[in-house]
């Protein structure tokens, strides 16, 4: 991805985001743009009939004694004012950010009534900023179900002036950047129209944003969509509105090579029937992603008796139909066979994905069972 060499930044140039400490301001009033007029069209009855309507929402927002408004994808709110919405059903559960739960002190307030369910935020602050969702739940004796068709939710920005960034409890932030996974940048911002960019502290320079690579989403932050080595390092992203500047919460970005799934073993004796006092081998195998390591447990009936595991390991580079893939490869040994040994030997093979078994039975041959086999033949 091509970036966009900047000026370095000063830090001290730019005021950083405030951590966890608010202020309150009044809320602005909202102004609603009419529609434009559209000339009539007669239109065929299978149109009229071609779409469903969607169910009302079942989320409302209270903006004055008696009156209510539909609440849209999200909405925003002055830093201080009183957030009241409500939300239709007898049986009504709410979602709210984890700050304000945890950190609430008696501003957030929940009551419910006969028909609806209402959820007062007092006393905002910008950290409240995040989505607000209810649904209804329908309950026969001691079953209760949500009901999809009936769930409400909102993103509520509550914006603050002179803070553009949601406080955070931590000055930086490690991240893990992990092969063929997104990674969010939760640089979240407190008021939509911000101007928000990517930067990286080391060697100074903006990160280019092509809605490929990388995004921006006003509600989550930046998403890396595609992690590589590349993107390592410290950044940090930086908001811009109307004449104010500030830098988020530093970001360190460690580049995992995370495995695209959990390696899948394969399991093979050296015999599966072994004579009494003979040595055998199992061998277990899994082909994995370059630089992607695989680690081996074994379960063995020896374990029960105290019987000590000789094990060796190894990996070689080798290519699969045209592809170049790790070989990892575990032995366990097994020296002077006891009747003990008889049983099934379990191969675990683990990467960062998961786990997976593979299992095979071996068979210890007694003198009497040698004798009969010989004279069979």
């Amino acid at each position: 991805m091509g970036k966009n060499v900047t000026k370095p930044t000063d830090s001290s140039d730019v005021k950083p985001t405030k951590y966890l400490d608010h202020k309150k301001f009044k809320q602005s009033d909202s102004q609603k743009v009419p529609e434009t007029p559209r000339a009539r069209k007669s239109r065929p009855r299978v149109e009229a009939q071609a779409l469903a309507p969607s169910p009302p929402s079942i989320l409302i927002q209270v903006v004055g004694k008696g009156q209510f408004q539909k609440v849209d994808d999200s909405l925003s709110l002055r830093a201080g004012n009183a957030l009241e919405l409500r939300c239709r059903g007898k049986s009504v559960h709410w979602k709210f950010p984890v700050y304000l739960e945890e950190e609430g002190e008696g501003r957030l307030r929940i009551k419910h009534f006969t028909q609806y369910s209402q959820l007062v935020v007092m006393n905002s602050t910008i950290a409240d900023t995040g989505e607000y969702s209810c649904w209804a739940r329908q309950c026969q004796d001691s079953q209760c179900r949500d009901v999809e068709e009936r769930m409400g939710k909102t993103f509520v920005f509550f914006t603050d002036p002179q803070e553009l960034f949601v406080p955070t409890e931590d000055y930086y932030e490690v991240v893990q950047l992990r092969t063929n996974q997104p990674t969010l940048l939760p640089c979240q911002v407190t008021n939509p129209e911000a101007q928000v960019t990517l930067h990286r502290e080391f060697p100074p320079e903006e990160v280019s944003v092509d809605g490929v690579d990388i995004s921006f989403d006003a509600k989550k932050g930046f998403t890396i969509h595609r992690p590589r080595a590349s993107f390592a390092g410290s950044l940090f992203c930086m908001a811009s509105l109307e004449g104010i500047r500030q830098i988020s919460t530093k970001y360190i970005l460690i580049y995992i090579n995370y495995p695209s799934s959990s390696p899948k073993p394969t399991i093979k004796a050296s015999a599966t029937s072994v004579s009494l006092g003979e040595n055998f081998n199992v061998t277990c195998t899994a082909l994995g992603e370059p630089e992607i390591t695989v680690d081996f447990t074994w379960e063995y009936p020896g374990q029960l008796v105290g019987r000590p595991p000789y094990v060796s390991e190894c990996s070689t580079v080798v290519r699969r139909a045209g592809q170049v893939q790790q070989e990892w490869e575990s032995v366990l040994y097994v020296e002077e066979a006891r009747a003990k040994d008889q049983g099934i030997y379990t191969c675990r093979a683990t990467n960062l994905q998961g786990t997976s078994t593979a299992s095979t039975r071996i068979r210890i041959l007694q003198p009497s069972q040698i004798l009969v086999s010989t004279e069979n033949h």
